[in-house]
């Protein structure tokens, strides 16, 4: 997984965001910036800023953070050169934000989900995250930050806006190759037939469900909240069946980005 989300990235990169001199964060955006500036390869400033930064996180981070993030290392900037040569489809320069931000969030999502690490600034946020104790999210958007304000003196100011936008979709994209594409959903039941509706679900959803003990706010009386779980195709049945039993209970419906467990996704060792 982490050499197929390498590949991916490295094709991304070399087919829209470099082409159109969008540094989107990292150390490819300032492998951008190196290139347009002094017009050294970038796959060779990745290289070159990576290495000192694997061996910092090795000496900070622990030798099980070395250990995820070293393939990721070595292959992410071997494939930007082996794919540097390849026919760029378009230098628009809101396509190449785009579908670069798409690529790299695919990518970089598979070598999560390999468990590993491309190495590269956010080996930097986590060693500042470590030694300030600042909030890691923060430390990422520090870092992604100066790349974009450096873009914005040393390319343009518009080329900037741009790579906001890759780096924002990249995010996004890399949420939903991590979290998975269906949304279950969460419902809270606050009713007066608690037990009639649990039955109905049990017997009728074939779904299990937690009783949550609770207090009113403005009563001050006890009260039994339901907690269901269940799927997208299920959300119109259970508020039908609920509306059945009790037409003045209180459901509340939220997104559960995943959930692990008997009945829906499991764990992964």
């Amino acid at each position: 997984m982490i050499i197929v989300g390498s590949f991916i990235t490295a094709l991304a990169f070399n087919l829209f965001l470099l082409p159109s001199n969008i540094a989107s964060g990292g150390v490819s955006g300032i492998s951008v910036i190196i290139q347009s500036v002094f017009g050294i390869e970038p796959a060779y400033t990745q290289w070159a800023l990576n290495i000192p930064l694997f061996i910092a996180g090795y000496l900070v981070l622990g030798r099980n953070y070395a250990i995820r993030s070293l393939l990721g290392t070595i292959v992410l900037p071997l494939f930007v050169f082996m794919t540097k040569d390849w026919s760029v489809p378009t230098t628009d320069l809101l396509l190449s934000s785009l579908y670069g931000g798409i690529g790299v969030g695919v990518g970089l999502g598979i070598v999560f989900r390999g468990r590993g690490s491309t190495g590269g600034l956010s080996t930097l946020a986590q060693i500042i995250q470590k030694l300030t104790r600042l909030n890691l999210s923060v430390c990422v958007v520090m870092m992604d930050g100066m790349v974009i304000l450096l873009a914005m003196f040393v390319l343009s100011p518009e080329k900037a806006l741009y790579a906001l936008i890759g780096l924002y979709i990249t995010g996004k994209i890399i949420d939903m190759i991590e979290l998975g594409f269906n949304y279950t959903k969460v419902a809270y039941i606050i009713a007066d037939k608690t037990d009639e509706i649990s039955e109905a679900v049990l017997k009728h959803l074939d779904r299990g469900l937690t009783k949550l003990d609770a207090r009113g706010g403005y009563t001050g009386e006890e009260r039994t909240v339901l907690m269901v779980v269940v799927g997208q195709s299920e959300v119109t049945s259970l508020k039908t069946l609920v509306q059945s039993l009790d037409p003045s209970a209180f459901v509340i419906i939220t997104n559960a980005h995943e959930v692990l467990g008997e009945g829906f996704k499991r764990v992964q060792e």
